[in-house]
């Protein structure tokens, strides 16, 4: 599937335009993270490769449909497009990291209270917020009326 056909998107504003040739950049920077995270252990893959879906659907069709069909990333990259949805497993590999980050800042690195808790204000939101996000894709109306 081809998304964006019958969405009414429309990328020609960004044709030939510098902004259209930044977000490229941007994208294919979060394609290399998000490559070079499948094997550094505790660094995301699908993140860097979300933020390059959305950079590439403001600046180049054929790359975002690249991503979108892609083998190994599409199916990450649709189950959050279309249903918001973050696998269980990037939950806790998140949420781990963030807070081996914070005890490694906290214990071996901050002098005092001041940098820990800059990184609290981040990274309790961003754990909320991915703990609040579904981790399967939801079952249709039609399934669960059924069921009735």
């Amino acid at each position: 599937m081809r998304i964006g056909q019958d969405s009414g998107q429309n990328n020609d504003g960004f044709r030939g335009c510098s902004a259209r040739w930044a977000l490229l950049a941007f994208g294919w920077v979060n394609v290399c993270l998000g490559l070079i995270g499948i094997v550094v252990p505790g660094m995301p893959t699908t993140v860097f490769m979300i933020v390059a879906f959305w950079a590439f659907a403001k600046s180049s069709e054929r790359f975002k449909n690249w991503l979108w069909n892609h083998p190994r990333f599409g199916a990450s990259i649709q189950a959050w497009h279309e249903h918001r949805v973050i696998p269980l497993r990037a939950k806790i590999l998140a949420v781990a990291m963030m807070s081996a980050s914070f005890l490694i800042v906290t214990v071996f690195i901050a002098e005092d209270w001041v940098l820990p808790s800059l990184l609290a204000l981040v990274m309790i939101p961003v754990c909320a917020y991915l703990l609040s996000r579904n981790s399967t894709i939801p079952e249709t109306l039609s399934v669960t009326s059924d069921r009735s």
